[in-house]
This record gives C-alpha cells, structure tokens and sequence, in this order.
C-alpha cells in the first residue's frame, strides 16, 4: 500500500487526486491491498497540488464574508481548499508512519476518502455560484503543520486532528449562521454532512492519540497541552463547540480547561 499512498499524495489535479483515493479505498475494502505496516517508507515533502490556487500568506488570503456573491464563493472556496489539504494530511498519516497496527491505516485511509467528497461536495456548489477551485488565492497552513509533525505520530495526532481540524468543528457553527443569513441552503447541508464526519475525523485522531501515548506510558491530557507548548501550536480560542468536542473523544478533564481559556 506504501507505493499506492505515494501515488495519491503526488497526484497534482483535483479530479486524479480523489480518482485515486477513492480506487485505493474500494480496494482496500474489497481485501485487494495489503497495509504493509513494516513496510519502507519514503517521506514525501510536498504533496501534488494544481498550480491553482496560487499560494500566498495567511494574513494575504481575501477576506471571507457570506452576504455579498463573491464573498460567499471566496468562503466556500477557502473550506475546500481547506479540504483538498486534508486529503493530502490523512494520506500523510498513512504513509508516512510505518509500525502501527493494520486499523490505524484503515482509519486514515478512510478519513482521506471522505475529505476527497467532501471537496468535491464544495467544488461542485462553487461551480454552481460560476465559480472554480483555484479563482482565489490560498495559504499552505495545514501542510506546514503537516511537516512540523513528520517525525512523530503522536504529535501528529495531538496537533493536526486535535488542534486543527478540532478548530474546525468550532468554526463550523459560526459558518452555518452566516450561511442561512445568505439563504445558501445547499452549503448548510454540506456543512452538516462535513460537520458529521470531521467528528469522527477528530475521533480518529484522539483515539490514536491515546493508544500511543498509552504505548509509551504517557498521561494524554498533561501530554496533550505540553505539546501545544512545545510545537507553538496555533492558540485555542473560544467560542468552543463542547458538545462536538466530546463526540470527538476530548475527555471531561480537557473540556473543563478549554472552558477556562
């Protein structure tokens, strides 16, 4: 499965890229791959990307707001950019970290399955305001954390699915209100369709989080804000979504000190 991961992460275009992940999905459902969780790995320091959208600082990205046309597509561009990107992160997570258990491939493999529709779900309503992945600039972010965590899974659980995409499930709410004001019904329901497997995305990412640090004798929540520390983590800023942070595997404990930020 290695060379097949590689071959996903290195496709360029969007519509080779999700080709490609939803083929090695159905066959690794069908029993045709094998994870080779032992198996050499070479690390890929950048993963294929169209040469749109261009890509410049996060404080040069447009500024995204719902009640104007261009605005709305600027939004809506910005979360499958954001989607594309996550593709590329839970392929990453799959191929880069050799030695864990043949469920934690299959995890990532299917995380990566649903990010490829969900940014298919968005590029297709973008077309739909006469609009296409690629029209606006975009920022490398997620990626960048992407090789701040190369060297370790369990800071790469700590601080991609639990950090980033668990921003995510904050954000989604405020997004969704914005989006009803703009009478955009169709990204409401993809909203909730994306808002529905993030949580498990994050889940994904907490449960492999506390299997490592069980692993090495580790308690997760003391390990869990010291690497927030450690790798400069972005900050966690209220409001939180509470309720989808505990679906998604946040112990009481750490719900309790997100509340006091």
């Amino acid at each position: 499965m290695p060379g097949r991961l590689a071959a996903c992460l290195q496709a360029s275009e969007p519509a080779a890229k999700l080709a490609c992940v939803h083929a090695l999905q159905a066959d690794w459902q069908a029993g045709r791959v094998d994870p080779a969780p032992h198996a050499t790995r070479m690390p890929i320091g950048q993963p294929g990307h169209p040469e749109k959208p261009l890509q410049v600082a996060p404080q040069k990205v447009p500024r995204r707001r719902a009640d104007t046309l261009p605005g709305r597509a600027a939004l809506i561009h910005a979360l499958a950019h954001i989607e594309f990107n996550a593709i590329n992160l839970a392929l990453d997570a799959a191929h880069r970290f050799a030695g864990m258990p043949a469920a934690y491939y299959a995890d990532w493999l299917c995380v990566a399955d649903e990010e490829a529709l969900h940014f298919a779900l968005l590029n297709t309503h973008l077309a739909t305001l006469g609009y296409a992945y690629g029209d606006f600039p975009a920022h490398n972010g997620l990626w960048d954390m992407a090789l701040k965590t190369a060297h370790d899974p369990l800071v790469r659980m700590a601080l991609v699915p639990r950090v980033l995409e668990a921003r995510g499930l904050d954000a989604t709410p405020l997004i969704v209100d914005k989006l009803r004001a703009a009478n955009d019904t169709r990204m409401v329901e993809i909203l909730a369709v994306i808002e529905r497997d993030e949580i498990g995305h994050v889940a994904i990412g907490s449960r492999w989080f506390g299997w490592l640090c069980a692993a090495r004798g580790l308690q997760p929540e003391t390990t869990f804000r010291q690497l927030l520390v450690d790798y400069d983590a972005p900050p966690l800023k209220p409001p939180f979504n509470l309720a989808a942070r505990r679906k998604a595997g946040f112990s009481e404990p750490e719900l309790a000190w997100l509340s006091t930020l």
